[in-house]
């Protein structure tokens, strides 16, 4: 039995597998891997064991990243918080990985790194970075969520919310998309990162359609808070956010996730994906706790395991150097950028 490679944007079985494969995700979807092709020229491939013209049993998708800034190698997948290998036994997963370990060196690749939720070391690459996984179960009722959460941190901010009149507006338009990213921006500035290129988020929109929507809450007509959100097959993804500081108080994104869930509820969504935070940012992990979400670990493995420490004091030298760009120029640094750092 052999490996072979298959590009997902353009093979036929691909969308099939991630129908049928219960650890598919966003992360795995043709629109998503679409949009890191168009924004940042990656290159999405997946490796299978599947021969060419059978029904696709399993598969491994990275995306074939080439900087000059940072080098070259595979990623499964870049600005993708997980990504499972989507096999279902242990044989092809080692088989794969093998696979990817002989790619590595035959197109000299500076390191591979892959990102798993849900346990299991791939053989060849050591552990490198650890996160939480943050997940709500949405199966209990409305009820029963809304108790669950934090009444100070969240229920009083929701209830906030509704005093305060706060209106929102929820779509896929290019006019939403830009209050939400004036929102982002802010955010971001205030982190001394820039923000993602706008072109990404275009990209993200015209790939998913009507399964992304853009939550914009305003006072008065001045946007105050904004998230994006995701659906695919029974998930619904939280993937950005951005707020205005000066109205932190009147608690407009707990409302907006609130209203999200709600949302999703109607629509038979199982769970709200809210993503990554890092150990030692108890910050974000505090706000994910309070709306209810339960905590897992994820881990980022690399190959050579070295490449982990070199890359992250590269990546940590272009970050400082990122924070001393003008206010008004955060957005080009994110053109520059980013395309170096998936």
């Amino acid at each position: 039995m052999g490996v072979y490679e298959i590009d997902p944007l353009t093979d036929d079985r691909w969308p099939d597998l991630l129908e049928r494969h219960p650890r598919a995700s966003v992360f795995h979807s043709q629109s998503w891997l679409e949009a890191l092709k168009r924004t940042y020229s990656y290159q999405p491939v997946a490796y299978t064991t599947t021969a060419p013209g059978a029904t696709l049993a399993n598969g491994w998708v990275f995306c074939r990243v080439r900087s000059w800034l940072t080098g070259a190698r595979l990623v499964s997948l870049p600005f993708s918080d997980h990504c499972d290998p989507l096999t279902d036994t242990y044989s092809e997963f080692q088989q794969i990985a093998q696979a990817v370990l002989q790619d590595k060196e035959r197109q000299q690749w500076r390191y591979i790194e892959c990102r798993l939720p849900n346990g299991g070391e791939p053989p060849g690459l050591e552990p490198s970075h650890q996160f939480y996984l943050h997940k709500l179960d949405l199966e209990p009722g409305l009820d029963t969520l809304n108790e669950r959460m934090h009444k100070s941190s969240t229920q009083r901010k929701i209830k906030r919310a509704e005093r305060e009149q706060l209106t929102f507006e929820a779509g896929s338009s290019e006019k939403l998309l830009s209050k939400f990213y004036q929102l982002l921006i802010l955010t971001r500035s205030r982190h001394k990162v820039p923000p993602q290129p706008r072109k990404w988020f275009s990209n993200l929109l015209s790939g998913f359609g009507n399964q992304l929507t853009i939550w914009v809450a305003s006072k008065q007509q001045t946007p105050v808070a904004g998230i994006l959100t995701i659906k695919f097959k029974s998930s619904l993804v939280y993937k950005y956010g951005g707020t205005d500081e000066r109205f932190f108080r009147f608690g407009g994104m707990q409302w907006l996730l609130w209203r999200a869930i709600m949302d999703a509820k109607k629509s038979g969504v199982k769970e709200l994906d809210l993503g990554r935070s890092g150990l030692d940012d108890k910050g974000l992990s505090l706000f994910k706790d309070r709306l209810g979400a339960a905590r897992s670990c994820l881990t980022y493995f690399r190959y050579p395991a070295s490449s982990a420490i070199a890359l992250t004091n590269e990546m940590s030298r272009y970050r400082k150097l990122a924070s001393f760009i003008p206010g008004g120029l955060m957005s080009f640094g994110g053109r520059l950028l980013y395309r170096h750092f998936g």
